[in-house]
């Protein structure tokens, strides 16, 4: 048996508009809370409701992608919060088209294509950009931020379909 195991964990940044609205959520509830014990108990409904609203918004702007590469499959997880996990896909080695960096000149014949775009990366332009592109199954493309250990254990397994430049 020649399994490879690999595992990868990258941090989201989180929208400019989801940091905002946590910010206004929290300021909002300390806010109504502090009302409430001159105006009554109706800004407590307001300030839990708030507090709600504020919690919600922190387990979105705290996201991280787990990518696990096990027997010819790449599986992606979401994680809120470093609380919540929950399995956003499963990808076949086999089924792939091509894995490259997003700015390589190997999918330049991809890149007129209609496809349907699934954003699984660290969510940023950086430089050097180390975000990859993977087409699945001529429909999807899969935007993924992958460690060298993931890709190069991709690659072992389908050399002709990976890309590194």
């Amino acid at each position: 048996m020649n399994d490879t195991y690999v595992e990868c964990l990258v941090k989201a940044k989180a929208s400019n508009g989801v940091r905002l609205l946590k910010g206004l959520l929290i300021t909002l509830t300390v806010l109504f809370a502090m009302v409430m014990f001159v105006l009554g108990p109706v800004f407590l409904l307001l300030a839990v409701i708030t507090g709600v609203g504020a919690y919600f918004a922190n387990m979105f702007a705290d996201v991280e992608y787990e990518y696990l590469y096990l027997d010819k499959e790449i599986s992606v997880d979401r994680v809120m919060a470093k609380s919540t996990r929950k399995k956003v896909a499963t990808y076949s080695v086999d089924r792939m088209e091509i894995l490259a960096p997003v700015k390589s000149y190997h999918l330049d014949a991809y890149r007129n294509r209609k496809v349907k775009v699934k954003d699984y990366s660290i969510g940023e332009e950086q430089k050097p950009d180390l975000r990859y592109a993977m087409y699945y199954e001529g429909g999807e493309m899969i935007l993924l931020s992958p460690s060298e250990e993931l890709v190069k254990a991709v690659r072992n397994v389908a050399p002709r379909k990976v890309f590194l430049d």
